[in-house]
């Protein structure tokens, strides 16, 4: 299963040997907002099939992945996929990805059958050809010249250059005086200058395209970019607003510097700030880009109660209050459980109290992760069936226990058999799978009547059942 390491620079350079070479061009896909925001996102990677793999933490969505990015000519994109499938599956989670290059949706709709897909304005990406931010040519662009022309006008001492690692202390007098000036209230645009003045630390690193315009000894703006693949993206630029013509001096002067040989420019998001939208227009982005999430569900998502479902001889529905007691003493007994493969002692959390199997076995309803049959004959209950372990593409697994007074007579069979049909049937899923211990033999007998081998390990049989 997928190992996760917290992103920091230490690691820099291997994540760069993905970034570096990375077509998406989304700013999210580069080391720069990864290290920025870490604090915020806290994002994890791991190396699948020569593709890296990124893992976020989301308040909101909760564990969130960038698609995968493949080595050029090495990474396996499908199968680093099927490890992230692996790992939420085990991890009882959905997979869920936050930024979605728009040319990968597809291949993630046709991966889960049923998914939620949305593009926030707020967050696409403003691109622009290297040339139009290099040049400034054409009558679309005379604003930004004329403002550049003012700029040298006023300030004819003022030159662009790199940033170096022995500028750090002009670098802490530029945020000193920024700070000053800065006048926005929005929560998120101070925490935006807090960690861009973090990532601004990176001045000197191998990766960092950092440039800045002097006026007399004085930083007055400064920029830091990366270059991932065809496309520099910009993850700061900041500038003194005093010194009218500063910003598309920077910009022009920016572009030049860093952008031979490449295709666009990004500049980011405007995160739903008017003042950095007007702006962002103002120099004429080429497009947008969409960033597209995609949040997979299973076929649970349209289950609203837990049905009720009839055999010859039982009655399978949802768990009861009145079924307190006897579910309690069904999980509770260690003997019979050796076979369900599961102890709860492993995930309890908190104090085991009377309501707690009860509430398990509903949250998981809840959150869509498993449904539980109680299985009753005659009205009384004597057991469970437990469809879970949803794989999101069409499959899940199923289980099912028995008091041990009421094995022998075929009631397991006859409810497994029932909940099979309604999953595949009338749920729809495409695949269904099962397990037991090689020494379990009544399991092993009751699975190889309803379902096909599908192969073993040292501990378990498995089998399936598709249509």
């Amino acid at each position: 299963m997928l190992q996760f390491t917290p992103i920091d620079e230490q690691y820099a350079p291997l994540l760069r040997k993905y970034y570096s070479q990375c077509t998406y061009r989304l700013c999210e896909y580069s080391l720069g907002v990864k290290l920025m925001w870490k604090d915020h996102w806290k994002p994890e990677f791991a190396e699948s099939h020569g593709c890296l793999v990124i893992l976020n933490h989301s308040a909101h969505y909760g564990a969130m992945f960038d698609f995968p990015i493949p080595l050029p000519g090495e990474g396996d994109v499908d199968a680093a996929l099927d490890d992230i499938d692996e790992w939420c599956v085990e991890k009882g989670v959905p997979p869920s990805f936050g930024v979605v290059p728009e040319d990968e949706r597809e291949r993630l709709m046709k991966r889960y059958p049923y998914t939620t897909v949305d593009s926030d304005r707020l967050w696409q990406d403003y691109f622009y050809t290297a040339e139009s931010l290099s040049a400034f040519a054409g009558r679309h662009y005379s604003g930004q010249r004329n403002h550049i022309n003012k700029f040298r006008k006023l300030y004819p001492n003022a030159v662009y250059r790199e940033l170096t690692e022995a500028d750090r202390d002009a670098v802490d007098a530029f945020w000193h005086e920024f700070h000053k000036v800065f006048n926005k209230e929005d929560a998120d645009a101070k925490l935006e200058v807090c960690y861009a003045r973090r990532l601004m630390e990176q001045v000197g690193a191998a990766w960092a395209k950092t440039g800045c315009v002097e006026l007399d000894g004085k930083l007055i703006a400064i920029a830091l970019a990366e270059v991932c693949g065809d496309t520099l993206v910009c993850h700061i630029e900041k500038a003194l607003p005093q010194y009218e013509g500063v910003y598309p001096f920077m910009v022009q002067s920016f572009a030049g510097a860093n952008s031979q040989g490449l295709r666009w420019i990004n500049r980011e998001d405007d995160a739903g700030d008017r003042g950095l939208r007007t702006s962002k227009l103002q120099y004429l982005p080429t497009f947008l880009g969409a960033k597209v999430r995609v949040l997979a569900r299973n076929e649970l998502s349209g289950l609203e109660t837990i049905p009720v479902l009839k055999t010859e001889r039982l009655l399978l529905d949802g768990l009861r209050e009145e079924d307190k007691p006897a579910y309690n003493r069904l999980c509770l007994d260690n003997e019979r459980n050796r076979w369900w493969g599961y102890d709860y002692r492993d995930d309890l959390e908190g104090e085991l109290t009377e309501d707690y199997f009860l509430e398990v076995a509903r949250e998981d309803f809840r959150r869509k992760q498993a449904v539980n049959f109680a299985i009753r004959l005659d009205g009384t209950f004597i057991g469970e069936a437990v469809l879970y372990r949803f794989d999101y593409k069409g499959g899940a697994e199923l289980g099912c226990r028995i008091f041990r007074e009421y094995a022998g007579h075929g009631y397991g069979t006859e409810a497994f058999r029932r909940v099979a049909e309604w999953s595949l049937y009338t749920l729809g899923l495409y695949c269904l799978k099962a397990k037991c211990y090689h020494e379990n033999a009544a399991s092993k007998k009751m699975l190889e009547s309803c379902m096909r081998p599908a192969g073993e390990d040292e501990t378990f049989l498995f089998f399936t059942k598709k249509v």
